[in-house]
């Protein structure tokens, strides 16, 4: 967690840094109903070893350890769960309407993160993969995630 006491030993200040002018514009689009700006990487974080871009790679969680301090960040984890719930407003509808390919993907890959770094079924990072991916978690961040 980044404070001064606290060194941010994983760097989750990039992640600060990145969303400092386009976060609000991010919760903005997904209100709307439609992701325009290009912010994934860095509102909706997938394990390394995913993504072959440059973002994504600086943008991307290392460690089950790194995951469970981006959510107890207080900035961090607090935007997530906003940006997480605000995706309800649009239940009923395909993910496809808000996200495209293959950010689709990226947000299923970012839930299964999040939810398993959580271990709990009644989490709200559990409910997106419920409610918009049928329940289905993304088989890629399962099988790093059972190596690291």
């Amino acid at each position: 967690m980044s404070s001064k006491s606290t060194p941010d030993i994983y760097n989750l200040n990039r992640f600060i840094t990145a969303q400092e002018n386009i976060y609000e514009i991010a919760l903005n689009e997904i209100k709307l109903g439609k992701k325009h700006s290009h912010w994934m990487w860095f509102i909706f974080p997938q394990i390394a070893g995913l993504g072959e871009s440059e973002k994504s790679k600086e943008f991307s969680i290392h460690s089950k350890e790194e995951a469970h301090e981006y959510l107890r960040h207080p900035i961090l984890g607090k935007r997530l769960k906003l940006i997480t719930k605000t995706l309800f407003t649009h239940k009923g509808k395909p993910i496809t309407n808000l996200f495209e390919y293959p950010d689709n993907l990226k947000l299923q890959s970012s839930m299964t993160l999040f939810s398993k770094v959580n271990n709990d079924k009644n989490d709200l990072y559990f409910q997106v993969i419920k409610t918009f991916f049928d329940g289905k978690y993304d088989d890629s961040t399962l099988d790093i995630l059972r190596n690291l």
